[in-house]
């Protein structure tokens, strides 16, 4: 089993050898709630109540919503661009609002549970560990719960109550995160837990010399980082992309990398 290096951290991949099925967990707190789906894959929710579904006109043709004892099922037929989805709790008539997003992939989304009421405790989130045995610290937490999301079967992924997968802010590659190496570097996919955020971002050789990865070359302001593997072989060999584990800690890592600079163009000079 391969370890991942850190700022300051080290994160050893645990055993994936749970056999339950991960479910990812959100808490109805009044604000709007992320739900990414994968093109052409069923995505299921529980509410755990019975409820209406008020869905836009817009969705007409490019989502598949089916209703059933309290647990709903999404599949969207073709990309769907951020859009709102009221759940109306029949017996209250209390409203909860998904935010939902279609979008190409090959890796299938776990389940979500939605829970009223009961937010992720506060010990947990001010400490930064996650109950248990060891307390382990959240971003070790995080960042091991989403290297099995992207490497692990569905089924093996173990539980981490309070995680949630978050809309992408950055979709483009990141010519800045390792400018000293002949390296493309595009995010995929992120999730939170507390006050961190991890942010999966492939990592490419786009050159014939092997690269060794060290996070001390990372531009950007990070709270740790970790890799899948230690290095990227050359362009074209099997070992020549991996993933990036990035932790942040107060906002997502739009607020943490470099950006290149805006060109301006002719018509903009004053």
């Amino acid at each position: 089993m391969k370890r991942i290096s850190t700022l300051g951290l080290t994160v050893a991949l645990m055993s994936w050898g749970a056999t339950a099925q991960a479910i990812e967990l959100m808490h109805w707190e009044r604000l709007p709630l992320a739900v990414p789906l994968v093109i052409n894959q069923e995505r299921v929710i529980f509410v755990d109540e019975d409820v209406r579904i008020g869905v836009p006109s817009t969705l007409t043709g490019k989502l598949r919503i089916q209703s059933t004892g309290g647990t709903l099922y999404l599949r969207a037929s073709e990309a769907i661009a951020p859009t709102r989805l009221q759940l109306q709790s029949v017996a209250t008539g209390e409203i909860i609002l998904l935010d939902i997003a279609a979008m190409p992939g090959d890796q299938p989304l776990e389940p979500v549970r939605i829970l009223k009421n009961a937010p992720v405790q506060a010990t947990e989130t001010e400490s930064g560990t996650v109950s248990g045995p060891d307390s382990t610290p959240i971003p070790v937490a995080l960042t091991r719960y989403v290297a099995q999301s992207l490497y692990a079967s569905l089924r093996t992924v173990e539980s981490l109550p309070g995680v949630r997968r978050v809309p992408l802010q950055l979709r483009t590659e990141l010519p800045t995160l390792l400018p000293t190496e002949n390296v493309s570097s595009t995010p995929i996919a992120a999730w939170r837990l507390g006050d961190y955020w991890v942010t999966a971002v492939k990592l490419r050789n786009r050159g014939s010399a092997r690269v060794q990865l060290d996070p001390r070359r990372l531009q950007a302001k990070l709270f740790a980082a970790a890799f899948q593997h230690a290095f990227l072989g050359p362009v074209g060999s099997a070992e020549d992309t991996t993933i990036a584990y990035l932790v942040t800690r107060g906002a997502g890592l739009e607020h943490a990398v470099l950006l290149p600079p805006v060109a301006r163009g002719a018509d903009d000079e004053s």
